[in-house]
């Protein structure tokens, strides 16, 4: 499948930071873990199996599909009964779920089910269906066949786009998140949920020390993950079809401190006050563009 291929993912001056990665595995696996964080989603189960197993069938792929739920009371025990259904079916799904002293939140979650993954090679989604389970196939392929240490399913390279009921609004907030990512990675799509990377790479990450919080545990793992080659897949984002959205202003807050934390460790202490500087002007632009359009 076409990819657009980045080949540094931080700047040049930071590459000391970077851990010494393996060669590229010609010859990976065709296996693959796909991981799924989910909230009161039961609705989406079925469609998302369904979908995914399809697409999977045809590209030739073993897989598994691990839900990480965090326990809602009857949305949890609605999704359970979703996954015993589909188990019953045939289908390899199962699901975790996650108690309190696991953590909670999205991307504590992911970190959560790519440990749990039982496959060298683990993909992560939502599950509303904004990613499309058919896409699945085209955004691990480049990391199956040793392409790349990250690959993202993009909005936008070349053939990716956004549903067009997205208001002006949303297009101005995820313009101005990635526009303060920029100066840590070269990828286009830095917000994607979906990407793919392989178990070993993870454990870089894990070894230097994961700080997941908010929504944005992509950015996180290709910064502190030392992904040099990352590439990025063009998909459609869609609409979620069933449920409701999970994004609030906390998670844009949160989404700032996480900036923070990424910057402190990416550059030099030396320039990390300058960038904190760039970081807070860039949000009171992106701020005023709000405003005048609210």
């Amino acid at each position: 499948p076409a990819f657009a291929a980045t080949n540094a993912s931080r700047p040049a001056f930071a590459a000391s930071k970077m851990p010494t990665r393996s060669p590229a595995r010609s010859r990976a696996p065709r296996t693959l873990s796909v991981v799924v964080p989910c909230y009161e989603e039961a609705l989406n189960v079925k469609p998302l199996t369904t979908r995914l197993f399809k697409a999977l069938r045809a590209a030739k792929l073993e897989a598994e599909l691990l839900l990480v739920d965090d326990d809602s009371g009857q949305g949890t025990v609605d999704t359970l009964a979703a996954v015993a259904a589909l188990q019953k079916d045939g289908y390899a799904v199962r699901a975790h779920v996650r108690r309190r002293h696991e953590g909670s939140g999205l991307s504590s979650a992911v970190v959560l089910g790519i440990g749990m993954a039982r496959h060298a090679v683990v993909l992560v989604m939502d599950a509303d269906l904004q990613h499309e389970p058919e896409s699945v196939p085209a955004v691990a392929a480049p990391v199956l066949d040793g392409a790349a240490d990250f690959s993202v399913g993009s909005r936008h390279v070349g053939g990716g786009e956004v549903d067009g009921s997205w208001p002006l609004a949303r297009r101005v907030i995820s313009w101005g998140a990635t526009a303060l990512a920029r100066p840590l990675t070269a990828c286009s799509d830095p917000m994607s949920g979906f990407f793919c990377l392989r178990r070993d790479t993870f454990d870089r990450g894990a070894a230097v020390g994961l700080n997941p919080m908010g929504y944005k545990i992509g950015l996180e793992l290709m910064v502190r993950c030392g992904c040099a080659r990352v590439a990025e897949v063009p998909i459609t984002f869609r609409d979620r079809e069933a449920g409701a959205s999970k994004l609030t202003m906390k998670q844009n807050v949160l989404y700032l401190r996480h900036l923070a934390h990424l910057y402190a460790f990416a550059y030099p202490k030396t320039l990390a006050l300058a960038l904190a500087a760039l970081v807070a002007l860039a949000a009171a632009v992106v701020g005023l563009a709000l405003a005048l359009l609210s």
